[in-house]
């Protein structure tokens, strides 16, 4: 049987992390700046983590969600505490995907609509109604093309309030930072604007906190610099530092009905454990207060490069924009330099690295990248 070929793969075969550096099959060490599409949030192969995840498998693995699993509501209390949703309901999946999926399953079950409303350059998964709400047409298949959503241009406040006005919209779905869109940061203004209009309108708010959640802005959620509060939050890439677990946070305003939503893995035994170590880490090493410190300082210091066209960001979220295509030099950071970095679209490198990252890896990368582009 051969791997069903989707992925472009670079030549590299990464077998070991430690914090935020990996090394590959023939000893090479890499400076990781992209965390596996900003999955690891503590580093790799952090101790604790490591130490939480052997005991649990050890003992218990996994068993079903028709029996009590007190470790779900361990990390209910304590993400609860952490992001400042405790009184939020939780439930636990397996990815993002799945995480937009339930909440827009929520949205209609909560209003009975079926339109929805997303934005320019969004991602928010694969799936079926995931993939309608990406703006996206290649990765689009016909079946998922049922005609649920209108995109409109991020921060454009008049055409929201226009489409939302109609009052026939179910939920809307934005992200807290576009990712894959280019690192595009939405306006504090319009957030505020769509949060009320949503509430004028019985139009339910997801906030998409999947990539730019979890500590990586700065604060818990990137969402919060605008002050608002969405009925919706879906989080997963760092929620387990790897291992495959999403949530979602569910406004107490939603009354749960036995079998609206289900699952078979999500929220198993192990990946509570791992969940529950992420929290423990982020806590004690003050990791939030790390990324907005070392995004900061990475972010001032990439404005001093000339060929860079645009910086834009928060936090450890990071996207540099290049007036020409950015192959060449990503292609030299790996292999020259070997830095991992991410990429959006053709002209855009995305940095999201660990959250761990300390002050002087952002400038062992700065010089890194010196080295590629003066």
């Amino acid at each position: 049987m051969t791997l069903f070929d989707v992925y472009p793969l670079f030549d590299v075969n990464i077998v070991k992390g430690k914090g935020c550096h990996v090394w590959d099959a023939n000893g090479n060490e890499y400076l990781d700046l992209y965390g596996g599409h900003a999955v690891i949030s503590i580093g790799h192969a952090h101790p604790h983590y490591v130490e939480a995840v052997s005991n649990q498998v050890a003992k218990l693995g996994f068993y079903s969600n028709s029996v009590i699993n007190t470790l779900q509501q361990d990390l209910a209390d304590r993400l609860g505490k952490m992001c400042g949703y405790d009184d939020y309901q939780l439930f636990l999946i397996n990815s993002g995907a799945e995480a937009n999926e339930n909440a827009l399953k929520l949205a209609s079950f909560h209003n009975g609509r079926t339109k929805v409303i997303s934005f320019a350059k969004a991602f928010h998964g694969r799936t079926s109604l995931a993939v309608e709400v990406t703006n996206n047409p290649k990765i689009i298949a016909p079946i998922n093309n049922n005609g649920h959503v209108t995109y409109l241009p991020l921060n454009d406040t008049e055409a929201m309030k226009a489409e939302l006005s109609k009052g026939d919209v179910c939920a809307v779905i934005i992200e807290g930072i576009q990712g894959v869109g280019g690192i595009q940061v939405p306006d504090k203004d319009f957030m505020k604007s769509l949060r009320q209009v949503c509430d004028e309108n019985g139009t339910v708010l997801i906030l998409d906190e999947i990539q730019s959640g979890y500590g990586r802005s700065g604060k818990f959620f990137a969402h919060q610099y605008s002050d608002i509060k969405p009925d919706i939050i879906t989080v997963a890439k760092g929620i387990a530092n790897g291992f495959p677990m999403a949530a979602v946070l569910i406004s107490p305003k939603f009354t749960p009905v036995y079998g609206q939503l289900g699952t078979t893995f999500g929220g198993n035994h192990l990946g509570c454990a791992a969940a529950i170590a992420v929290l423990d880490v982020m806590k004690e090493e003050n990791l939030i207060d790390n990324a907005a410190k070392v995004g900061a300082h990475l972010i001032e210091e990439l404005k001093s490069f000339k060929e860079i066209k645009e910086i834009r960001g928060v936090g450890l979220m990071i996207g540099m924009e290049f007036e020409e295509p950015i192959k060449e030099i990503r292609s030299k950071l790996l292999f020259e330099q070997k830095v991992f970095t991410g990429v959006s679209g053709t002209n855009v490198i995305r940095l999201l690295p660990p959250l761990c990252l300390s002050m002087a890896e952002a400038d062992d990368f700065l010089d890194r990248l010196h080295k590629v582009i003066k």
